[in-house]
């Protein structure tokens, strides 16, 4: 970490005004340091996702564009880049890496140099410094985001060691999927230590203090556009709050919306609205809780862009998010469904929330012929060609991303800075040692 600049942040939170979105707050009341640190990252959500998500959630029937939590909260931007080995294009790993140590190292790496040696993170240094720490996201726990924030490993592919290395990570709160990570051995390890271990969101409500470690799906979690409402990530993210926040000396918490990722590495525009939705939701749980609590501050950004979004695509200075609304399903579950029914048009088509043209039904026939992987791709393309929707890549990009903040030393995040300078702005606002 360099010195110079972290001594030079710490002092600028001193004096800097907090940011604290409340009439009802007096802003003079409010501490120039955090209490309790919640970073939030959007996985792949790049600059494109965030105005996608503007014109997505628009009501038609006012003459305005509606601001959305991400016009409200944005003050800055954010390089990505990994260490010089892996080139200008970071992956998940390497990218949380930098957020959660302040360290670039090499696409795949886990809190680990470029010479594999363990990097102190954030959550450690809040430990030492007597606060809770805890995760709530949407992929495995285990996946490259947390794993960085809560272990050490050489390569982010190694599941079942950074599942295991969580027994010594001192978490207190650990939520998101990943179940077939987590055999019976390894539970019973977790609740040896102390840890209560549930399966069920119906079980959220009986988990008041202590630790947890809740695995809600054997992987990921469900799509948010497959479920009745988008608050998976939102009681989550509350249950951290609620048990994180009982502990007098302050809490650091990570939130992620893991699927926006996954959503772009498919190229598959409607699931990735749905997860920015959720994702904005849980954004609003944070929000209100700083509203509540003028001592926490709050960080969002994203690690990296994902697939190359585009809003219009060829040659048309248009996107239909009428079309994109209409759509009550993942092409995921709408291809799962038509691959087993006889009259699979009908509900394709309702499920789609459009009538595809007889062209078009041939292409879908086409590809159900081929099987369920096959006719997902071509719904994807379908509600890509209909809405004028783009995509470069089923990989990452490597622009920069957004930052948005509230909260007290939010005007550091403010302008433009690097993923690593996130991570020692955060690092610099930590309570000094003892």
């Amino acid at each position: 970490m360099n010195l110079t600049k972290t001594l030079t942040w710490a002092i600028s939170a001193l004096v800097v005004l907090p940011l604290v979105a409340s009439a009802n707050i007096d802003i003079h009341d409010a501490p120039s340091r955090p209490k309790n640190m919640i970073i939030m990252v959007g996985d792949g959500m790049g600059p494109a996702y965030t105005s996608a998500y503007r014109y997505y959630q628009n009501n038609p029937d006012t003459e305005e564009i509606e601001q959305t939590v991400f016009d409200r909260l944005l003050v800055g931007m954010a390089s990505t880049y990994p260490a010089r080995q892996s080139g200008f294009v970071t992956d998940s790993a390497a990218s949380a890496t930098a957020l959660a140590t302040g360290v670039k190292s090499y696409n795949g790496a886990i809190s680990v140099d470029i010479n594999k040696r363990p990097l102190t993170s954030i959550m450690q240094m809040a430990k030492a410094r007597g606060m809770a720490i805890g995760v709530a996201v949407t992929s495995q726990v285990n996946h490259a985001t947390p794993a960085a924030f809560l272990a050490h490993n050489e390569s982010r592919r190694n599941y079942d060691e950074i599942a295991q290395s969580y027994l010594t990570s001192e978490a207190d709160v650990i939520l998101g999927g990943g179940q077939k990570y987590f055999p019976a051995p390894l539970l019973a390890q977790f609740k040896a230590k102390g840890y209560q271990h549930i399966d069920d969101f119906s079980m959220l409500a009986q988990i008041n203090k202590g630790k947890v470690l809740g695995l809600f799906a054997d992987v990921q979690l469900p799509w948010a556009i497959d479920q009745q409402d988008s608050t998976q990530l939102s009681q989550l993210t509350q249950k951290a709050l609620d048990l994180l926040s009982q502990n007098e000396q302050g809490f650091v918490l990570l939130v992620e919306g893991s699927l926006i990722d996954w959503a772009g590495h498919n190229n598959d525009i409607a699931t990735a609205m749905g997860e920015m939705h959720g994702f904005a939701n849980a954004i609003e749980v944070v929000e209100q809780f700083v509203r509540a609590n003028p001592d926490t501050l709050m960080v969002v950004t994203a690690d990296h862009n994902t697939g190359g979004l585009s809003i219009g695509a060829n040659g048309e200075y248009a996107w239909d998010t009428n079309l994109l609304q209409g759509i009550q399903a993942s092409p995921a579950k709408i291809a799962e469904q038509a691959i087993a029914q006889d009259n699979w048009q009908a509900a394709v088509n309702q499920a789609l929330g459009f009538e595809a043209n007889e062209a078009e039904l041939i292409r879908l026939s086409n590809a159900r012929m081929q099987g369920k992987a096959a006719l997902e791709t071509s719904l994807k393309q379908l509600i890509d060609t209909r809405s004028y929707t783009g995509w470069t890549t089923t990989g990452h990009t490597g622009g920069d991303v957004q930052v948005f903040a509230a909260g007290p030393a939010a005007d550091l995040f403010k302008g433009n800075q690097d993923n690593t300078d996130i991570a020692e702005k955060m690092m610099s606002l930590l309570p000094k040692t003892q």
